[in-house]
């Protein structure tokens, strides 16, 4: 899903706040936050080929005597009769060498501006990216800290639900005496009985219409008898067990684990065999709730409504019988059978993902929910309310965690995983789900991920961050986590040091005597003919060479340089990039590198060192001009000197450190939502953990 901006009129505009709380009027164009001033400003893009207003041409602030001397070594004066521009750029670097010169002479006899001059070039020095210089300001709907605030509404009895409960709060027990079945709430009845659980689907007990009341005593005559065969006197089903009341209902859902655990065997009531035994698996195993209420069980068995024979099954013929989806299953299956074990959070993913699969009426993660049908299938299968809960999904996942949350109306699917992954910290899903880059990245709450491009799970994540809450737009409110700005609108001057060598140093200095030795030979020609006349040689000589050493000079290998992270629009070669940030260089040491790893066009070399290979840059320009023609960008890193081509819906204006997986660190690349105080997560890239401490720390950011 690509994200776009609202079609709206163009007169149409939006107000946003800075850090001060001073409104500002804009339109809907995509804005950034400079990270100098902290004003909200219009993005203006550099790029290979630019196309509409925001969009300009390559432009780069790099030392323009450096740019000079390559040109002037790059173009014969003779070819295509460009003497006379040759003879005019040769003239302005000599300017350019003589200014120097002027520049020093200054600063000797005013030694304030040479102060002044090193206060500034420490300011601009400084070691660092330039920093995120926007805060989330906003209220949280839930929050980690009881300390904090939350906006949601919580409902009546909530409060009263217990942490853990070991048995359910009603059965349905037997009667000898009268010979009928009544529902039991006492506690020490419950405690003391042994149970049967039923697991079902509602479609093959009853159908809503004329004859549901018809039905439903049928189906509820079969359990009675089946029960009893299987010499139990007790059970527990949700079409008899779930409360009436509010309350009632959400202790009920919130205790469905402990239901299933507590009961002495699990009975997997099915449709009629002559319909089709599998198609009868199949619809049982397609329930949100089946999985859990298989796995927690002690014990399984089942009965079709047309047979009167009970089979006992194990978890692997359950697997083979109702399950579609081996991969995923078979593990899980082989984890809580004890034949293979599972790390915990491993185990947890497998589960989430399988139950994720089974929402029949759920939408998916982060999209906005189809027009509501009738929703059935809630606790089990028993309508809690007119509107179920629409984050069904997450309270059938919770009852596999220690920590459970407590059922709210209010939330959707995304705000209850984070509620549950705040109450279960040592698993941090959110928090992983956020430096990870799904093959679809949603509109809404674009930090959850189901899968990841680079091929990592959600276990191989170590996150750097931590979750502070979620807001009422699904929004994720993150706390300690390093960020910086990406500069779009052009190269700019970059302080950089090459490796020390005496013989550059030397041959550097030489082009700055030419002038020295020109005005002093002019100044003594008349005095001292034949010295004056040497010395004009000398320093006609050495401006006819300096081009030459002054480009030498500069062409030592780059061993420190000033962080920053540029961006352009669409592929750009590594020797243009080194072109505009240093000016270009003669000699053997290359100043860009390719990530080997680092993102989706990414390439390694198969030599004995590591390296990215050179058929990035071609892929990512045969990317820019097919289907993903327009959003194929270049992202620029001096500290590492690396380069990396990645693919987003809209240029990112941020770039956030989260986590480290596999030896490098997950840098989250974000445009910016001023009018909403959010970031939007575009892409995801594999950049050097160490870069990390040359950014800054943020305050809260949320990622929505």
């Amino acid at each position: 899903m690509r994200w776009q901006l609202p079609l709206t009129r163009k007169d149409t505009t939006v107000t946003c706040y800075n850090d001060l709380n001073k409104p500002k009027v804009h339109g809907l164009e995509q804005r950034y936050v400079s990270p100098t001033t902290g004003v909200c400003r219009k993005l203006v893009v550099q790029a290979v080929a630019p196309s509409g207003k925001s969009e300009v041409a390559i432009r780069n602030h790099a030392n323009q005597a450096s740019k000079l001397a390559i040109w002037l070594l790059s173009n014969s004066p003779i070819r295509e009769w460009n003497i006379f521009g040759w003879i005019a750029r040769w003239f302005w670097f000599t300017f350019k060498l003589l200014w120097t010169v002027i520049w020093l002479i200054v600063q000797i006899i005013a030694p304030d501006s040479v102060d002044d001059a090193g206060e500034d070039s420490d300011v601009f020095n400084t070691g660092l990216y330039k920093p995120y210089a926007r805060r989330f300001r906003g209220q949280l709907w839930a929050a980690r800290s009881p300390m904090e605030h939350s906006a949601r509404v919580i409902d009546d009895g909530e409060t009263d639900i217990p942490t853990h409960s070991l048995y359910p709060r009603v059965l349905v027990i037997h009667d000898p005496i009268r010979n009928e079945w009544v529902p039991c709430a006492d506690r020490e009845t419950i405690i003391r009985t042994k149970f049967i659980a039923i697991s079902y689907r509602a479609s093959d007990a009853y159908t809503r219409g004329p004859n549901y009341e018809i039905e439903k005593a049928q189906f509820t005559a079969d359990v009675h008898a089946t029960v009893l065969g299987l010499k139990y006197d007790a059970y527990w089903c949700d079409l008899e067990c779930v409360g009436e009341t509010s309350a009632e209902k959400k202790v009920d859902l919130y205790c469905m684990a402990d239901v299933y655990r507590g009961a002495a065997l699990t009975l997997i009531m099915l449709g009629k065999s002559s319909a089709g035994e599998d198609e009868c698996w199949k619809s049982w195993g397609h329930r949100v709730w089946t999985l859990p209420e298989a796995l927690l069980s002690s014990r399984l068995c089942y009965k079709f409504r047309d047979r009167n024979v009970v089979t006992p099954l194990s978890l692997f013929e359950l697997a083979n019988l109702a399950y579609t989806r081996y991969d995923t299953e078979q593990a899980i299956i082989n984890a809580y059978s004890g034949k293979d074990p599972l790390e915990r959070l491993e185990r947890l993913t497998l589960l989430k993902s399988a139950i994720w699969q089974r929402a029949s009426s759920a939408h998916a993660p982060g999209a906005a929910p189809p027009p509501p049908p009738p929703k059935l299938d809630m606790i089990g299968e028993k309508p809690v309310t007119d509107e179920a809960y629409e984050a069904e999904r997450v309270y059938a996942l919770m009852g596999f965690f220690e920590h459970r949350i407590k059922p709210n109306r209010s939330e959707d699917d995304l705000r209850a995983l984070v509620r549950l992954s705040m109450a279960n910290d040592n698993d941090r899903i959110a928090e992983r789900m956020v430096s990870m880059l799904p093959s679809t990245i949603t509109q809404k709450a674009c930090w959850y991920s189901d899968d990841d491009i680079y091929g990592a799970n959600l276990w191989d994540i170590v996150p750097e961050i931590q979750v502070a809450g979620v807001t009422v737009n699904g929004a994720l409110v993150v706390d300690g986590c390093r960020a910086a700005a990406i500069r779009w609108k052009d190269f700019p001057e970059i302080a950089f040091m090459t490796a020390g060598s005496l013989k550059r140093n030397i041959i550097g200095f030489v082009p700055y005597l030419s002038w020295p030795a020109l005005i002093i030979g002019l100044g003594i020609i008349t005095a001292y003919r034949v010295g004056g006349i040497a010395l004009i040689i000398i320093g006609l000589v050495i401006l006819f060479f300096s081009p030459h050493l002054f480009v030498y000079s500069h062409s030592g290998r780059i061993v420190a340089a000033q962080p920053w992270l540029i961006g352009v629009k669409g592929a750009i070669s590594k020797e243009d990039v080194e072109m505009n940030l240093y000016g270009g260089a003669r000699g053997h040491f290359p100043r860009m590198y390719f990530t080997p790893s680092g993102s989706q066009f990414s390439v390694p070399e198969r030599g004995t060192e590591r390296g990215g290979s050179f058929r990035q840059y071609e892929d990512a320009k045969i990317a820019d001009s097919g289907p993903d023609a327009g959003h194929i960008y270049t992202l620029i890193d001096t500290c590492s000197s690396t380069m990396y081509y990645f693919r987003a819906e809209r240029p990112p204006t941020v770039c956030m450190f989260t986590g480290q997986e596999g030896g490098l660190g997950r840098f989250v690349l974000c445009s910016e939502r001023c009018d909403i105080n959010e970031l939007h997560r575009e892409s995801v890239l594999r950049m050097p953990t160490e870069i990390s401490q040359k950014m800054e720390h943020t305050g809260w950011v949320a990622l929505g």
